[in-house]
Protein backbone atom coordinates (compact mmCIF):
# COMPACT_ATOMS: atom_id res chain seq x y z
CA UNK A 1 0.00 0.00 0.00
CA UNK A 2 2.10 2.76 -1.42
CA UNK A 3 1.18 6.48 -1.72
CA UNK A 4 1.45 8.26 -4.39
CA UNK A 5 1.83 11.37 -2.14
CA UNK A 6 5.27 13.56 -2.69
CA UNK A 7 6.34 14.48 0.51
CA UNK A 8 6.86 18.32 1.77
CA UNK A 9 10.11 19.46 3.87
CA UNK A 10 8.46 20.68 7.30
CA UNK A 11 10.98 22.27 9.31
CA UNK A 12 10.79 19.84 12.53
CA UNK A 13 12.57 20.31 15.77
CA UNK A 14 13.44 17.39 17.83
CA UNK A 15 12.62 17.68 21.32
CA UNK A 16 13.37 15.12 24.65
CA UNK A 17 11.16 14.91 27.55
CA UNK A 18 12.97 12.07 29.90
CA UNK A 19 13.41 8.91 27.42
CA UNK A 20 10.06 10.76 25.46
CA UNK A 21 11.13 11.90 21.47
CA UNK A 22 8.81 14.77 20.36
CA UNK A 23 9.03 16.53 16.96
CA UNK A 24 8.07 20.09 16.71
CA UNK A 25 6.85 22.68 14.41
CA UNK A 26 10.56 24.51 14.85
CA UNK A 27 10.51 28.41 15.54
CA UNK A 28 7.02 28.13 17.40
CA UNK A 29 6.36 29.43 21.28
CA UNK A 30 4.47 25.97 23.25
CA UNK A 31 2.97 28.60 25.77
CA UNK A 32 1.36 31.64 22.83
CA UNK A 33 -0.04 28.05 20.90
CA UNK A 34 -1.56 26.46 24.05
CA UNK A 35 -3.15 29.43 25.28
CA UNK A 36 -4.40 30.71 21.32
CA UNK A 37 -7.11 27.59 21.94
CA UNK A 38 -9.81 28.29 23.82
CA UNK A 39 -11.35 25.67 26.16
CA UNK A 40 -14.48 24.28 24.67
CA UNK A 41 -17.48 22.02 26.71
CA UNK A 42 -17.97 18.61 24.82
CA UNK A 43 -21.37 18.18 23.57
CA UNK A 44 -22.11 14.24 23.04
CA UNK A 45 -24.37 12.43 21.22
CA UNK A 46 -25.92 8.80 22.66
CA UNK A 47 -26.69 6.67 19.62
CA UNK A 48 -28.14 3.39 19.74
CA UNK A 49 -25.83 1.38 18.69
CA UNK A 50 -22.09 0.56 17.22
CA UNK A 51 -23.73 0.32 13.79
CA UNK A 52 -25.10 3.71 13.93
CA UNK A 53 -21.96 5.11 15.24
CA UNK A 54 -20.31 3.53 12.08
CA UNK A 55 -23.14 5.35 10.05
CA UNK A 56 -22.63 8.58 11.57
CA UNK A 57 -18.93 8.56 10.83
CA UNK A 58 -19.28 7.96 7.19
CA UNK A 59 -21.99 10.39 6.91
CA UNK A 60 -19.39 12.52 8.63
CA UNK A 61 -16.47 11.88 5.08
CA UNK A 62 -19.73 12.38 2.65
CA UNK A 63 -20.40 15.51 4.28
CA UNK A 64 -16.96 17.36 4.17
CA UNK A 65 -16.74 15.44 0.53
CA UNK A 66 -19.70 17.59 -0.50
CA UNK A 67 -18.37 21.13 0.72
CA UNK A 68 -14.95 20.70 -0.48
CA UNK A 69 -13.67 20.22 -4.09
CA UNK A 70 -10.36 18.15 -5.17
CA UNK A 71 -8.89 15.79 -2.49
CA UNK A 72 -9.96 15.04 1.31
CA UNK A 73 -7.67 14.26 4.18
CA UNK A 74 -8.57 11.88 7.13
CA UNK A 75 -6.65 10.37 9.33
CA UNK A 76 -8.50 7.03 10.72
CA UNK A 77 -8.85 5.19 14.49
CA UNK A 78 -7.64 1.95 14.58
CA UNK A 79 -8.52 -0.69 17.32
CA UNK A 80 -12.89 -1.18 18.13
CA UNK A 81 -13.89 2.50 18.11
CA UNK A 82 -13.85 2.87 14.00
CA UNK A 83 -14.83 -0.84 13.13
CA UNK A 84 -18.08 -0.14 12.31
CA UNK A 85 -17.39 2.28 9.70
CA UNK A 86 -14.32 0.03 7.96
CA UNK A 87 -16.99 -2.71 7.44
CA UNK A 88 -19.74 -0.40 6.36
CA UNK A 89 -16.82 1.32 3.85
CA UNK A 90 -15.30 -2.21 2.81
CA UNK A 91 -19.11 -3.48 1.77
CA UNK A 92 -19.52 -0.53 -0.04
CA UNK A 93 -16.52 -0.69 -2.04
CA UNK A 94 -17.20 -3.65 -3.57
CA UNK A 95 -19.77 -1.82 -5.11
CA UNK A 96 -19.72 1.69 -7.25
CA UNK A 97 -21.46 3.65 -4.60
CA UNK A 98 -19.08 5.20 -2.94
CA UNK A 99 -16.16 5.23 -5.85
CA UNK A 100 -15.89 9.08 -6.70
CA UNK A 101 -15.42 10.01 -2.64
CA UNK A 102 -12.82 7.06 -2.65
CA UNK A 103 -10.66 8.20 -5.55
CA UNK A 104 -10.44 11.77 -3.64
CA UNK A 105 -9.65 10.06 -0.32
CA UNK A 106 -6.05 10.45 1.43
CA UNK A 107 -6.15 8.08 4.38
CA UNK A 108 -3.59 8.25 7.34
CA UNK A 109 -3.28 6.15 10.06
CA UNK A 110 -2.34 7.68 13.73
CA UNK A 111 -0.56 5.76 15.83
CA UNK A 112 1.48 2.16 15.91
CA UNK A 113 3.54 0.17 18.05
CA UNK A 114 7.28 -0.48 17.00
CA UNK A 115 9.26 -2.10 16.20
CA UNK A 116 6.48 -4.89 14.48
CA UNK A 117 6.40 -6.70 11.46
CA UNK A 118 4.17 -4.95 8.70
CA UNK A 119 2.37 -8.53 8.43
CA UNK A 120 1.41 -8.70 12.30
CA UNK A 121 -1.71 -9.31 13.04
CA UNK A 122 -1.86 -6.63 15.73
CA UNK A 123 -0.74 -3.84 13.80
CA UNK A 124 -3.51 -1.34 12.91
CA UNK A 125 -2.71 -1.43 9.01
CA UNK A 126 -3.62 -5.51 9.08
CA UNK A 127 -7.04 -4.85 10.93
CA UNK A 128 -7.68 -2.22 8.59
CA UNK A 129 -7.17 -4.41 5.53
CA UNK A 130 -9.41 -7.12 6.97
CA UNK A 131 -12.25 -4.69 7.76
CA UNK A 132 -12.14 -1.96 4.63
CA UNK A 133 -11.23 -4.83 2.33
CA UNK A 134 -9.28 -5.33 -1.32
CA UNK A 135 -11.97 -3.15 -3.21
CA UNK A 136 -10.93 -0.36 -0.57
CA UNK A 137 -7.21 -0.47 -1.48
CA UNK A 138 -7.53 -0.49 -5.16
CA UNK A 139 -9.62 2.66 -5.41
CA UNK A 140 -8.23 4.98 -2.31
CA UNK A 141 -6.51 7.82 -3.54
CA UNK A 142 -3.79 7.17 -0.86
CA UNK A 143 -3.29 4.65 2.12
CA UNK A 144 -0.50 6.32 4.33
CA UNK A 145 0.88 4.33 7.28
CA UNK A 146 3.98 4.42 9.63
CA UNK A 147 6.82 2.08 9.10
CA UNK A 148 7.07 0.04 12.30
CA UNK A 149 10.04 -1.99 10.87
CA UNK A 150 11.43 1.20 10.04
CA UNK A 151 15.50 1.12 11.36
CA UNK A 152 15.71 4.80 12.23
CA UNK A 153 11.91 5.21 13.63
CA UNK A 154 12.66 9.24 14.65
CA UNK A 155 13.37 9.74 10.65
CA UNK A 156 10.74 8.15 9.98
CA UNK A 157 8.24 9.79 11.85
CA UNK A 158 9.63 12.91 10.11
CA UNK A 159 8.96 11.40 6.83
CA UNK A 160 5.19 10.47 7.97
CA UNK A 161 4.83 13.82 8.85
CA UNK A 162 5.93 16.07 5.74
CA UNK A 163 3.62 13.17 3.77
CA UNK A 164 0.71 14.48 5.95
CA UNK A 165 1.59 18.39 5.38
CA UNK A 166 2.14 17.61 1.63
CA UNK A 167 -2.20 17.15 1.76
CA UNK A 168 -2.78 20.44 2.95
CA UNK A 169 -3.96 19.63 6.78
CA UNK A 170 -6.18 16.89 8.35
CA UNK A 171 -9.91 17.44 7.12
CA UNK A 172 -11.29 14.47 9.21
CA UNK A 173 -9.79 13.75 12.47
CA UNK A 174 -11.31 10.16 13.83
CA UNK A 175 -9.89 10.13 17.71
CA UNK A 176 -11.53 7.77 20.32
CA UNK A 177 -10.51 7.68 24.16
CA UNK A 178 -8.07 5.52 25.64
CA UNK A 179 -8.17 5.07 29.32
CA UNK A 180 -5.74 5.45 31.71
CA UNK A 181 -4.93 5.41 35.45
CA UNK A 182 -7.11 7.33 37.76
CA UNK A 183 -9.40 8.35 34.92
CA UNK A 184 -7.34 9.73 32.79
CA UNK A 185 -6.99 9.16 29.41
CA UNK A 186 -4.96 9.10 25.72
CA UNK A 187 -5.78 9.86 22.08
CA UNK A 188 -3.66 8.63 19.82
CA UNK A 189 -1.00 6.88 21.99
CA UNK A 190 -0.32 10.41 23.63
CA UNK A 191 -0.10 8.99 26.94
CA UNK A 192 0.06 10.75 30.64
CA UNK A 193 3.60 12.08 31.53
CA UNK A 194 4.49 11.90 28.07
CA UNK A 195 5.23 15.69 28.28
CA UNK A 196 3.49 16.70 24.51
CA UNK A 197 3.59 20.23 23.87
CA UNK A 198 0.83 22.11 21.58
CA UNK A 199 3.20 22.31 19.12
CA UNK A 200 4.58 19.04 18.95
CA UNK A 201 3.33 17.06 15.47
CA UNK A 202 4.74 13.69 16.13
CA UNK A 203 6.42 11.40 18.65
CA UNK A 204 8.72 7.96 19.41
CA UNK A 205 8.04 7.09 22.91
CA UNK A 206 8.95 3.97 25.50
CA UNK A 207 5.57 1.80 25.76
CA UNK A 208 3.90 0.97 28.79
CA UNK A 209 2.73 -1.72 29.96
CA UNK A 210 -0.87 -0.70 30.23
CA UNK A 211 -0.52 0.65 26.66
CA UNK A 212 0.23 -2.77 25.46
CA UNK A 213 -2.32 -4.68 27.02
CA UNK A 214 -5.16 -1.70 26.33
CA UNK A 215 -3.68 -2.63 22.53
CA UNK A 216 -3.90 -6.35 22.94
CA UNK A 217 -7.30 -6.69 24.63
CA UNK A 218 -8.92 -3.84 21.89
CA UNK A 219 -7.63 -5.95 19.02
CA UNK A 220 -9.13 -9.42 20.87
CA UNK A 221 -12.23 -7.91 21.47
CA UNK A 222 -12.65 -6.54 17.77
CA UNK A 223 -11.93 -9.63 16.49
CA UNK A 224 -8.30 -10.49 15.48
CA UNK A 225 -7.01 -14.01 15.50
CA UNK A 226 -3.53 -13.52 16.08
CA UNK A 227 -0.93 -16.32 16.12
CA UNK A 228 1.12 -17.20 19.58
CA UNK A 229 4.20 -15.15 17.62
CA UNK A 230 2.39 -11.93 17.03
CA UNK A 231 1.06 -12.07 20.20
CA UNK A 232 4.91 -12.21 21.59
CA UNK A 233 6.21 -9.89 19.23
CA UNK A 234 3.84 -7.23 20.41
CA UNK A 235 4.42 -7.37 23.84
CA UNK A 236 7.90 -7.57 23.15
CA UNK A 237 7.65 -4.13 21.50
CA UNK A 238 9.54 -0.94 22.82
CA UNK A 239 8.34 2.37 21.22
CA UNK A 240 4.99 3.98 20.37
CA UNK A 241 5.06 5.82 17.10
CA UNK A 242 2.03 8.36 17.45
CA UNK A 243 0.97 12.02 16.16
CA UNK A 244 0.77 15.06 18.31
CA UNK A 245 -1.20 17.52 20.32
CA UNK A 246 -0.41 19.80 17.30
CA UNK A 247 -2.42 17.52 14.50
CA UNK A 248 -5.57 17.34 17.11
CA UNK A 249 -5.42 21.28 17.46
CA UNK A 250 -5.12 22.00 13.54
CA UNK A 251 -7.59 19.45 12.78
CA UNK A 252 -10.44 20.92 10.64
CA UNK A 253 -13.07 18.62 12.19
CA UNK A 254 -12.46 15.95 14.84
CA UNK A 255 -15.10 12.84 15.30
CA UNK A 256 -14.89 11.18 18.05
CA UNK A 257 -16.12 7.74 18.81
CA UNK A 258 -16.22 5.70 22.14
CA UNK A 259 -18.11 2.33 21.69
CA UNK A 260 -16.53 -0.60 23.60
CA UNK A 261 -16.72 0.50 27.66
CA UNK A 262 -18.49 -2.83 28.15
CA UNK A 263 -15.20 -4.45 26.95
CA UNK A 264 -13.10 -1.42 28.34
CA UNK A 265 -14.83 0.13 31.71
CA UNK A 266 -12.04 2.09 32.22
CA UNK A 267 -13.53 4.47 29.59
CA UNK A 268 -16.97 5.07 31.95
CA UNK A 269 -14.85 6.76 34.43
CA UNK A 270 -12.39 8.51 32.12
CA UNK A 271 -15.06 9.71 29.75
CA UNK A 272 -16.78 11.66 33.09
CA UNK A 273 -13.48 13.16 33.84
CA UNK A 274 -12.99 14.06 29.99
CA UNK A 275 -16.47 15.66 30.08
CA UNK A 276 -16.55 17.29 33.42
CA UNK A 277 -12.50 18.55 33.89
CA UNK A 278 -13.03 22.19 33.51
CA UNK A 279 -9.35 23.08 31.44
CA UNK A 280 -7.97 26.54 33.32
CA UNK A 281 -6.86 29.71 31.82
CA UNK A 282 -3.69 29.72 33.63
CA UNK A 283 -0.80 28.38 31.62
CA UNK A 284 1.03 26.69 33.36
CA UNK A 285 -1.92 24.82 35.19
CA UNK A 286 -3.65 23.93 31.91
CA UNK A 287 -0.15 22.54 30.77
CA UNK A 288 0.02 20.13 33.92
CA UNK A 289 -3.71 19.30 33.24
CA UNK A 290 -3.24 17.98 29.52
CA UNK A 291 0.09 16.14 30.57
CA UNK A 292 -1.78 14.36 33.26
CA UNK A 293 -4.74 13.68 31.04
CA UNK A 294 -3.77 13.77 27.40
CA UNK A 295 -7.86 13.48 26.18
CA UNK A 296 -8.63 16.64 26.91
CA UNK A 297 -6.71 17.62 23.95
CA UNK A 298 -9.54 16.94 22.07
CA UNK A 299 -11.43 20.19 24.49
CA UNK A 300 -9.72 22.47 22.83
CA UNK A 301 -10.75 21.92 18.99
CA UNK A 302 -13.60 24.38 18.11
CA UNK A 303 -15.29 21.63 15.85
CA UNK A 304 -15.51 18.32 17.68
CA UNK A 305 -18.58 15.97 16.89
CA UNK A 306 -18.91 13.55 20.13
CA UNK A 307 -20.08 10.05 19.47
CA UNK A 308 -21.15 7.40 22.44
CA UNK A 309 -22.65 4.74 23.26
CA UNK A 310 -25.24 4.33 26.35
CA UNK A 311 -22.64 2.42 27.99
CA UNK A 312 -20.07 4.88 28.70
CA UNK A 313 -22.29 7.22 31.18
CA UNK A 314 -22.34 3.96 33.34
CA UNK A 315 -22.23 5.20 36.72
CA UNK A 316 -18.10 4.83 37.51
CA UNK A 317 -17.72 2.60 40.48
Amino acid sequence: MSSPLASVEVSIERRAVGDNVWLRQDGRNDRSELMAHRAQALKYEVLESEEAVGRAMLAEIEGAARNKAGELTIVILGGRGAQALHRLVGEKAKTSELDRLLGRLNVFTQDALAPMRLENAFSFVRDFERLLGDAFFQKVRSFNSMRTDAADLEAEMVRYVEALESTGGIDILFLGLGPEANAASHICYIKPGSGAGANDVAAVIPISQTIVEHHISKFKAGGTSPNQLDEMECRNATHILTLGPATVLGAKRIVQSIVDAATAPGKVASFDRFVNTQLSDDAETRSHQLDENPGLWIRLNPNVRSLILPDVLKQAN
